[in-house]
């Protein structure tokens, strides 16, 4: 369903065409939230604000192209956050992608940065976007609907979960966003464990004196116990 002029944007609050639909049988309809101007000015998609080729947070994109191209922050757009620089800044924008032969500046990363972003890009489609809303009337115990609920009967986060407090503007401008939080401390920890693993052979401790290298066709000592032979005879005498 396509409504002219249906909403205001959730960045902008310019009123722009919303597109309305339902993406599956038990799934919930869905719209756009940002109007295209602010979506190709992020690079991100109308609807979940995730970036469109690697559909990670805008937070988590920018920080790494700012880590992998060396602290040069000059891929990643800021958005200014006042209604009257934002209102020159997506004229300006919209002049320059309008232009023949103009590029998203997020279509300019290097192979290191892309390289990392596609390691942490989600590679198959996540579904539990598309589900129902929660029911307020079965957190409560009060629904009695059943199987023809149209909404979610699970338990609500806990209101100390960060993850319960999302909005759009802050996953647009990439601020105090805590999916992306999560998913940078996640890569933090695994970076910690990988760089704490031991490479190599162990270190001799102090005060050991390192074994020295044996010459040409000499075979190394045995270790101390029975030989193979003995063991081999013991074994037989066990069987018997």
């Amino acid at each position: 369903m396509k409504e002219a002029y249906g909403s205001a944007c959730k960045v902008c609050a310019r009123p722009f065409t919303v597109f309305r639909w339902k993406p599956g049988k038990r799934a919930r309809y869905k719209k756009t939230e940002v109007c295209q101007t602010c979506a190709r000015m992020k690079n991100v998609c109308q609807t979940c604000v995730l970036d469109l080729q690697y559909h990670l947070p805008v937070q988590v994109r920018d920080a790494v192209l700012a880590k992998e191209e060396g602290g040069g922050a000059e891929l990643a757009v800021n958005v200014p956050e006042s209604d009257a620089n934002r209102e020159w800044f997506s004229q300006q924008h919209s002049r320059m992608l309008e232009q023949e032969g103009a590029v998203s500046a997020y279509g300019k990363t290097s192979d290191s940065a892309n390289s990392a972003l596609l390691r942490m890009a989600r590679r198959e489609p996540y579904y539990k976007r598309n589900r129902a809303h929660l029911c307020s009337f079965y957190a409560r115990g009060e629904c009695n609907r059943g199987d023809e609920c149209p909404y979610l009967h699970e338990m609500p986060r806990d209101k100390d979960d960060p993850l319960a407090k999302q909005n759009i503007k802050d996953r647009f401008y990439g601020k105090n966003d805590p999916v992306a939080a999560k998913m940078l401390g996640g890569q933090k920890k695994n970076q910690q464990r990988r760089d704490g693993k031991p490479r190599g052979p162990p270190p001799t401790p102090e005060g050991a004196s390192k074994p020295k290298p044996l010459p040409p066709g000499k075979k190394p000592p045995l270790p101390p116990g029975p030989r193979p032979t003995a063991v081999k005879e013991t074994e037989e005498e066990t069987k018997a």
